[in-house]
């Protein structure tokens, strides 16, 4: 009669080997932060591995990060910059990419280094434009669709300065900030 060993804490070369290729998976298909590809790796390896330990499970996503940093396929620095970039060209307020960078595990100084050179008024101007507001409204200006629009930029995270004056804009004028903002 055997006696069960109780379960190691260092996972085997296969589960290594697995975290690795896991890895390399996610990798390719889309960027990651270091926290989300930790938890994937984390999330995945109890799923996979039948009696598998919290050490284990965490040794196993401690070296698929540090796989990806020696590889230099993980850069939250890189993963903050291009989030913010995305996020003026979609219409997002250096408020609300903040806080989805945050979200996604990225670290405080990282997050304030990459919106610091967010422009949150090219960035109000084109959230105007998708949704047809300030100057390139298609109807009449009411109090109604007045209040529905400067509200609209305060949800979207942007203060109220910002709003007032995209609201006021010329259609000259906002042609000229999306320009601006582009060419940067």
């Amino acid at each position: 009669m055997e006696e069960e060993t109780p379960p190691s804490d260092v996972p085997t070369p296969r589960m290594f080997s697995w975290a690795r290729n896991s890895a390399i998976y996610r990798l390719e298909r889309r960027m990651h932060t270091e926290k989300q590809l930790f938890d994937a790796i984390a999330r995945k390896a109890r799923q996979k591995f039948e009696d598998i330990s919290e050490a284990q499970v965490k040794a196993l996503a401690d070296s698929a990060v540090k796989f990806a940093y020696d590889n230099k396929a993980l850069d939250d620095t890189a993963y903050a910059e291009i989030g913010t970039r995305s996020g003026m060209r979609n219409g997002k307020s250096k408020r609300a990419i903040a806080q989805k960078l945050s979200q996604k595990g990225v670290a405080k100084p990282t997050v304030a280094a990459a919106v610091a050179e967010a422009d949150d008024l090219y960035a109000a101007v084109v959230l105007a434009r998708k949704r047809a507001f300030g100057p390139f409204r298609k109807s009449e200006l009411d109090e109604k669709r007045k209040a529905k629009e400067l509200s609209a930029f305060a949800r979207a995270g942007f203060s109220f300065d910002i709003g007032k004056k995209v609201f006021e804009m010329s259609l000259d004028d906002a042609e000229e900030a999306l320009d601006t903002g582009r060419n940067r």
